[in-house]
């Protein structure tokens, strides 16, 4: 049988709607009331699908509904689908209307405290209707969870040690530099030299140190001949960060990007002497997916905000 006769003219997108969300619920009944139709719709448009494709797609486990092996495929088909549809919307949209449209930005608390809010504002004062929806997170759930599972449209992230896989596509912006910082009142501001060294003692504030920043600054400590230090708290939060710098005892290193795109940051840079060792900041896309006339103006807008750190670089 042609495809078109076995699934172009049988397979419904509804059906296939009601199938990703069955999928997602674990259960014929969640799914029913999340979609706000009745169960036995559900079991039929689940039975219309399967007759469609010629296979069977779900199981039922013994943590409820599961897809076999062909369940998963066209689930993930399915995903695709409807975010090329989603954002073909868009498109149209923007068509009629250039000044409007949504996009969906994954990043880290540290880019978005200084690039990305940059990136923002030089396009919401270019199309003031457009809306952005931030996801913060570190790279490795940045690329497996919301990138690949199309939650987001784009990354902006650290690209340092990142190899992008066959399905995405990176763009290396600017090489950003973890800089040793303090908070406004921090007595090392007063010291026109500091050696990392002499900071040894102070209570620290860092990223963990398994992760991607975190093994950067281990690294600055060995390239200064010193042991990374152990800090006195291990947080990604910037807004706890900011509040332990206003104690004027703890210290940080962070991105130099921070201060250079930031507006009105509680930090202040200490004059310590390291080794610069480039921290590469990039975009990041999947590869074969149709982008939205937004994400492809905030991607021009990136390179043309990071070109006067490209060239100081």
């Amino acid at each position: 049988m042609l495809w078109s006769d076995r699934v172009g003219r049988r397979l419904k997108l509804r059906d296939l709607h009601i199938l990703l969300a069955v999928v997602k619920s674990g259960s014929m009944g969640k799914a029913a009331a999340d979609l706000a139709i009745s169960q036995p719709s559900v079991s039929k448009a689940i039975a219309d699908v399967e007759h469609a494709v010629g296979l069977r797609l779900l199981d039922r486990g013994p943590q409820g509904i599961e897809p076999t092996i062909y369940g998963h495929a066209l689930q993930q088909c399915g995903v695709a689908v409807f975010d090329e549809l989603r954002q073909g919307v868009r498109r149209l949209e923007f068509l009629t209307d250039p000044t409007a449209g949504e996009l969906r930005i994954g990043c880290n608390e540290t880019l978005a405290a200084g690039y990305v809010s940059a990136i923002v504002d030089r396009m919401s004062r270019r199309y003031p209707r457009a809306a952005f929806h931030l996801v913060p997170a570190d790279t490795a759930t940045l690329v497996n969870r919301d990138l690949r599972q199309r939650a987001v449209d784009l990354l902006v992230t650290s690209t340092s040690g990142f190899d992008p896989a066959g399905d995405v596509t990176m763009e290396n912006v600017f090489d950003d530099q973890f800089v040793v910082m303090a908070g406004a009142n921090s007595k090392w501001l007063r010291r026109r030299r500091i050696a990392l060294s002499d900071l040894m003692d102070d209570p620290w504030v860092l990223p963990p140190p398994d992760s991607v920043p975190g093994r950067h600054i281990a690294d600055v400590f060995r390239a200064a001949g010193l042991e990374p230090v152990r800090a006195h708290m291990v947080s990604f939060s910037l807004p706890l960060h900011y509040h332990l710098l206003a104690t004027a005892r703890f210290v940080t290193m962070l991105p130099v990007s921070m201060l250079r795109f930031g507006k009105q940051l509680p930090l202040k840079r200490l004059p310590v002497e390291i080794a610069e060792k480039p921290y590469p900041t990039g975009i990041l896309t999947l590869k074969n997916r149709t982008l939205s006339p937004l994400a492809l103006l905030f991607i021009d807008g990136a390179r043309a905000v990071a070109k006067p750190s490209a060239r100081r670089k």
